[in-house]
């Protein structure tokens, strides 16, 4: 198998090279620091015309705390040029020691990220259509997203259970963290499922309402967009999502780059993020 450590490293240098892009403005959507959504507005017109879509982006980095939403900012930038409104979700991560997220503190914020989101939007991109919103996330991010748009299909008596679908236009999900049980037997990103959903037996009881990969079928349209050179998040995971889809009947579009690694997704610089561009396009217009 080649080494792909060489290529990944490049491509993380230059997708953290960028300067952070400040938003037009920022939104609480509750009391906690990190419970805030920065907006970018569509800095042109796009699609077919109208209201612009919505696309709201779940930034990576194994639900650490060392990584917030400011690295993805210039992939935000990116899509507000091309004619989206964007949102930002920031939310809590793990603790100052490098753990990955918080139980439940992570979940709680994307589901009321998500919740509280149409009516932020029409009070700060008073140009958007909240009717036309996709998800997109990267790495945890990607997780996060998948698992926000299963939130009708959590066990009965989870706190972020809907009655019905999250209205979404689709999802879009980055080399995503989206099947946790083989995440965690590959130990992705440093043991970062395992720090997330806590011991065997914690990992046993959480991982039905936390897994995206058990949350199925959706209803919903997705794509995964995966670079086949990822050695932080093997191919092997999003395929994995996409066959546990089609077992249970659901059609997952995956789209596989060639020699393309973890971080050229949300590098503004890199043919790969063109292509990130296209397929939220393909589910938003």
């Amino acid at each position: 198998m080649p080494d792909t450590t060489a290529g990944n490293d490049a491509e993380e240098k230059s997708a953290f090279s960028h300067p952070v892009v400040d938003p037009d403005s920022t939104a609480a959507y509750g009391d906690h620091p990190d419970q805030v959504i920065d907006f970018y507005a569509p800095r042109r017109a796009a699609g077919p015309g109208g209201p612009a879509p919505v696309v709201a982006v779940l930034h990576g980095g194994a639900w650490r705390n060392a990584y917030d939403r400011r690295h993805l900012s210039p992939f935000a930038a990116f899509l507000a040029d091309r004619g989206f409104a964007v949102a930002s979700v920031e939310y809590r991560r793990g603790g100052s020691g490098g753990t990955a997220g918080r139980w439940p503190d992570t979940f709680d914020d994307v589901a009321a990220a998500l919740d509280a989101l149409p009516a932020l939007v029409r009070a700060h991109l008073p140009g958007a259509d909240p009717d036309r919103t996709v998800v997109t996330g990267h790495s945890a991010g990607g997780h996060l997203a998948l698992w926000a748009a299963a939130r009708h299909l959590l066990p009965d008596g989870a706190p972020w259970r809907t009655d019905r679908p999250v209205p979404l236009r689709g999802v879009v999900a980055l080399a995503p963290i989206a099947d946790l049980a083989l995440a965690a037997r590959l130990d992705v990103c440093a043991d970062a499922v395992r720090q997330l959903l806590g011991a065997e037996k914690e990992f046993t009881e959480r991982q039905p309402s936390a897994d995206p990969a058990l949350l199925l079928p959706t209803g919903i349209a997705t794509t995964l967009v995966q670079g086949r050179a990822d050695p932080v998040v093997p191919a092997a995971v999003a395929e994995s999502y996409a066959d546990a889809a089609a077992r249970a009947g659901e059609v997952v579009g995956v789209t596989l780059l060639e020699d393309v690694g973890h971080y050229a997704v949300i590098d503004p610089a890199a043919d790969a993020c063109a292509v990130v561009a296209e397929e939220i396009a393909q589910l938003a217009w």
